[in-house]
């Protein structure tokens, strides 16, 4: 048996966990639903419950990877006690991870093909509607182009991992990460500098609390904007599949895991609120009201740029740092299927590379086919990415969660329990896991996380 491989540093290993988290989520919901809930009054709440649900599972899965030296599918195996059925859960976790890449890879061609549309000026002289409908031709008429760059962030993506932990996925996302934040910072000093972008910074930073706690009608909505912030700080990390657990099995144990879990959820958090200095000031500047979901990346702000001085640029940088945001995600959980294969099956990289490529290309198709050519096909009145998206956001990742909390929390008699996650969690350098509220992380959380997934539900079939 090979020996496991190893980040080189410790920067690679926070970079790139916070690549993984760090996705388009962090793009468009988080400053939206942070304007939508009164500003800076919504991110003390998001704040809170990042630190007291967020960061905790988050450690707990690291540990539960560092303890085992094993992805998902065997990391159960390796430390539940003779004769439970925890490792079950592995194959639910694998297939969250193949999910999730069934629609993200057709995004992030869309991204690609954008970054191109937008780079050759095919947008100038555009209105919002024409924007609107040529985004739907694409998604409807143009199967074809959005194969083609479906293909080639896959290709891509499995060419990075193809290199190894080190040479290719850490080194990869290391290059990606800090041109991300690069880009980042140059985009939201330029949207702060247009004119007019005062206002959309006071929307944005200046805490509302009568919009926290009523919405436009006057209705009192503050328990729907606790909700919301619970939510985000949840998905925000990606928590449940083990996607965060591969790493945990790549580090030593130089460093204890709370401390490097605070780094990452502090990255993440940066990245997700200055992009909304990114687009509220440039949304303002122009007059155009940022909506929710893939119109505000794909419709709203293709005009914005548009209308901006040297937009052309601009619009073509907000899609290579919106591209790579996607990327690292990608690839990191691209790494956490072929440790998967290669841990439970014993393969080589290259074998798990090769099978993977042709497995992850044929389960896309159906998400990017499913505005077009199988757009009859409506699981639960949803279309086909919408529903791959639900499966795993709405179910995989609390139920996940609440596995991983039971599994680290629950007596060892029963699971692995919570003094071995603490002599794990604790070992070496930095900032000690907060033993003391064991009954909280017990009993508590695993409640609060079950609400998220009553509530994802209400929300999608009664709200």
């Amino acid at each position: 048996m090979n020996e496991r491989e190893s980040f080189a540093s410790r920067l690679g290993f926070v970079l790139i966990s916070a690549g993984c988290a760090i996705g388009l989520g962090n793009v468009w919901r988080f400053p939206y639903i942070v304007g939508q809930y009164g500003g800076a009054a919504f991110v003390l709440i998001y704040l809170v419950f990042l630190v007291i649900m967020g960061l905790p599972i988050m450690s707990m899965e690291f540990a539960v990877g560092r303890a085992s030296r094993k992805s998902i599918t065997m990391s159960f195996q390796k430390l539940e006690p003779k004769g439970s059925k925890w490792h079950w859960y592995g194959w639910f976790g694998l297939a969250g991870n193949y999910l999730l890449m069934m629609f993200y890879t057709t995004i992030a061609g869309w991204l690609l093909l954008y970054f191109c549309k937008i780079a050759l000026g095919q947008f100038e002289g555009m209105t919002t509607a024409q924007v609107g409908e040529a985004f739907t031709a694409m998604q409807t008429q143009d199967v074809g182009i959005q194969l083609l760059f479906m293909v080639i962030v896959v290709v891509l993506g499995m060419l990075v991992c193809s290199k190894g932990l080190k040479n290719g996925v850490e080194k990869a996302n290391k290059a990606m990460m800090l041109c991300l934040l690069a880009l980042l910072v140059v985009l939201a000093v330029r949207a702060l500098t247009l004119p007019g972008a005062v206002e959309g910074l006071k929307f944005y930073l200046v805490p509302n609390f009568h919009n926290l706690m009523y919405d436009a009608e006057g209705n009192f909505r503050l328990w729907e904007a606790v909700y919301a912030a619970m939510g985000q700080s949840f998905f925000t990390l990606s928590l449940g599949i083990g996607a965060m657990a591969i790493f945990g099995s790549y580090i030593g144990r130089e460093r204890r895991l709370f401390g490097e879990c605070i780094s990452i959820g502090v990255l993440d958090t940066f990245v997700a609120f200055t992009s909304g200095l990114i687009i509220f000031p440039a949304a303002f500047a122009f007059g155009v009201n940022p909506d929710q979901g893939d119109s505000l990346i794909f419709i709203t702000l293709p005009n914005v740029f548009n209308a901006m001085p040297g937009g052309r640029l601009w619009g073509a940088l907000f899609f290579v740092f919106l591209f790579f945001a996607a990327l690292s995600t990608i690839t990191a959980v691209f790494e956490n299927i072929l440790a998967c294969w290669m841990d439970k099956w014993g393969i080589s990289r290259g074998r798990a590379v090769a099978a993977n490529l042709v497995l992850i290309l044929l389960l896309s198709l159906p998400c990017l086919l499913g505005n077009n050519l199988l757009s009859s096909i409506r699981p639960l009145g949803m279309s086909i990415m919408y529903f791959e998206d639900f499966l795993v956001s709405n179910n995989l990742l609390p139920l996940g969660s609440v596995i991983y909390l039971l599994f680290c929390c629950a007596s060892k008699k029963y699971a692995w329990g919570f003094d071995n996650f603490l002599l794990e969690v604790d070992q070496g350098k930095g900032i000690r896991f907060p033993a003391r509220f064991r009954p909280y992380f017990k009993y508590i959380l695993p409640l609060i996380v079950l609400v998220i997934f009553v509530m994802g539900y209400w929300d999608k079939f009664a709200g």
